[in-house]
């Protein structure tokens, strides 16, 4: 491809990125989409094979902002349908409901050990009134929402098995945004007296949901974008970001699908490729504070091994959290549960996540080998399937798939965004981009705010999530 010039180029083709070019099209400027994989929706897309659809995990969509609501259905209209949440715990043999119901939970952990987690939780609140609890870590901040017993049996192997290190490793931030206005009081309260609104984001027992998987919300982004005149381009690497003082002035592309390379010289780039690869990619280099502070920010890697079964179902369930762990999968789903249009008639499907490092042994198996651990763990532990009604399977590996927020992770982060926002023509967006553990409503809102900041506008991307109403129980809906 030759050389170009563009407005507006977006480095990657996921709800983020693709928002922002759908609300620059719209605004009729000059955009083109670079997109390093060979389809549009990064971590969100959805995987066809033979009739079966397959999201990378199980992806809901909910959000509490109404323009992004307004948003999402204007992009898929009648495709949108409701999925009723039911989700499971398989803790010591046993399934328990999640989110918690007192009942369940006391016949399934035995009167003592229930007994042992409320009179804790009761101590853990009472001593919070006379001195403030130090929460510097996860463990803290569980250990305070919840009592350290409750912590220990439904929170830590679990959360150990999912980040690969310890909780007490791990820092507070990342609960309070990812189980956010939850606490035992609270999951008991909802149990028994139902609220009108859904009002706690992890308690939500309805979300919104694309008829033929999660990845339709970037594939319809992508159509409208290139209906209106611009590009996005597939199989496209950024291999480097070239800049005259506090402006980027041209990014050089690899051409992966016909093996060449070219210069895309630009007004402004919105980034959602990983934080950590976007300021390696600078030219001239980043200082090297900056690239020893982006070599010490860590990503958590997944894998997914999707089976393809012979049974019209096969749970009952919208996701399964695998806490044992002596099982090394961590969580499943069933597509069909999601939208009967995910398999054929009479057939189902199942997905199940193991959550890795790319250095790692489980990251490094053979395909043919996580497929046999995946379907026996699936026969022998949980009794889901047996290995004659598998019709076929397939591994897919996704790098970078979750920013880690480990204790002392701020100091360099900020280091990094730092340098970033020395740029006066370059904004980064979504999860990537960010580097925080956004839910696809966040990562979609900052991508709009950056198109408009690019018209004019003066929004402040690094406030989404952090937000007042991402936060107060109140205004949850």
């Amino acid at each position: 491809m030759a050389d170009s010039k563009t407005s507006v180029g977006v480095i990657g083709g996921g709800p983020a990125g693709l928002s922002a070019a759908y609300i620059l099209s719209k605004d009729d400027v000059d955009t083109v989409v670079l997109e390093m994989g060979s389809q549009v929706g990064g971590i969100s897309r959805t995987v066809e094979r033979n009739g079966f659809r397959f999201d990378l995990g199980g992806h809901r969509f909910f959000t509490k902002d109404e323009e992004v609501e307004d948003f999402f259905r204007e992009i898929l209209g009648d495709e949108i349908i409701w999925v009723d949440r039911s989700s499971k715990i398989f803790y010591h043999d046993k399934y328990f409901d999640y989110p918690l119901k007192p009942a369940n939970a006391l016949l399934g952990m035995g009167l003592g050990t229930t007994a042992k987690c409320l009179i804790d939780y009761g101590a853990v609140k009472v001593k919070g009134i006379y001195r403030k609890p130090d929460i510097v870590s996860l463990e803290d901040w569980v250990s305070n929402e919840f009592g350290r017993e409750l912590f220990k049996h439904f929170f830590k192997d679990y959360t150990e098995k999912v980040w690969g290190i310890d909780c007490d490793q791990i820092c507070a931030e990342w609960a309070a945004q990812r189980i956010k206005g939850l606490s035992l009081r609270v999951a008991v309260k909802e149990a028994l007296f139902k609220s009108k609104n859904g009002k706690v984001t992890t308690l939500i027992d309805r979300f919104m949901y694309p008829r033929l998987g999660i990845g339709r919300i970037s594939e319809n982004l992508a159509e409208k974008v290139e209906e209106r005149g611009n590009e996005v381009r597939m199989r496209q690497r950024v291999s480097a970001i070239n800049h005259e003082g506090e402006r980027v002035t041209s990014l050089e592309i690899e051409d992966v699908a016909r093996d060449g390379g070219y210069t895309l010289e630009v007004d402004d780039v919105i980034s959602s490729m990983p934080l950590t690869e976007l300021v390696k990619c600078m030219s001239p280099e980043a200082p090297r504070e900056v690239i020893e502070a982006a070599d010490s920010l860590r990503y958590r890697d997944l894998i997914t091994v999707n089976l393809l079964v012979d049974k019209p179902q096969i749970t009952d369930q919208t996701w399964i959290y695998i806490h044992d762990p002596s099982i090394t999968l961590g969580r499943i789903h069933e597509p069909r549960n999601w939208s009967a249009d995910m398999a054929p008639e009479g057939k189902s499907s199942l997905v199940a996540e193991y959550f890795c490092f790319s250095d790692g042994e489980v990251w490094n198996m053979e395909d043919r080998d996580l497929i046999d651990l995946t379907v026996r763990d699936l026969d022998r532990r949980l009794g889901f399937l047996r290995e004659q009604d598998v019709i076929d399977a397939f591994v897919i590996r996704i790098p970078k798939a979750y920013p880690m927020y480990e204790l002392g992770y701020e100091e360099p982060l900020k280091l990094v965004l730092d340098y970033v926002d020395g740029f006066s023509n370059l904004q980064i967006i979504g999860r990537y981009g960010t580097y925080k553990y956004n839910n696809m409503d966040h990562s979609m809102k900052t991508g709009i705010l950056a198109a408009r900041n690019v018209m004019g506008g003066a929004h402040d991307i690094s406030r989404v999530n952090l937000e007042k109403e991402y936060h107060e129980e109140k205004n949850l809906t």
